[in-house]
């Protein structure tokens, strides 16, 4: 009798934890969504500040210079198979890149995605101010880079 009950309980505890499990993929988003879309309703010299507002929301991050540089970021994340032990795998991150004239008008637009980041070229130059948006740009898309090859910040400082 008592070893039946066990059996039992054993089943039971069992369908509990498989029941709890879910077979969907859990994706992690940041951002804003279906950046790569929402950019292509950009149009270079029509559309304006409260146009971009309107469609993308608030930049990420936003620098002043010759023009404002406005910057948006996605990414999605999801945890991958379990043999891999729970690590994170990304499965998108999109930035773009916006300049903004005194005006008010949309003067150029730069769409960077993982494939872009992975191949970019940067210089080994180095300055000893960043006072120009090329420095500044490098210096987000490096960072950007850094997380996309280490998610979860494994790497040692040496």
């Amino acid at each position: 009798m008592y070893l039946l009950f066990m059996n039992k309980l054993f089943i039971i505890i069992i369908l509990f934890f498989i029941s709890s499990c879910s077979l969907n993929k859990v994706v992690k988003h940041h951002g804003v969504n279906f950046l790569e879309n929402k950019q292509k309703k950009l149009e270079i010299l029509r559309s304006n500040k409260n146009d971009i507002v309107s469609l993308l929301g608030i930049a990420s991050v936003k620098s002043t210079f010759d023009n404002d540089v406005w910057i948006y970021i996605e990414r999605k994340t999801t945890v991958s198979q379990f043999t891999s032990l729970g690590r994170k795998k990304i499965l998108s991150n999109n930035v773009l890149i916006l300049e903004v004239n005194n005006k008010g008008l949309l003067v150029k637009k730069t769409f960077f995605d993982m494939n872009d980041m992975n191949n970019l070229k940067l210089t080994k130059a180095e300055t000893d101010v960043m006072n120009n948006k090329n420095n500044f740009i490098k210096s987000i898309l490096t960072s950007l880079r850094q997380k996309i090859n280490d998610p979860l910040n494994k790497r040692r400082a040496k």
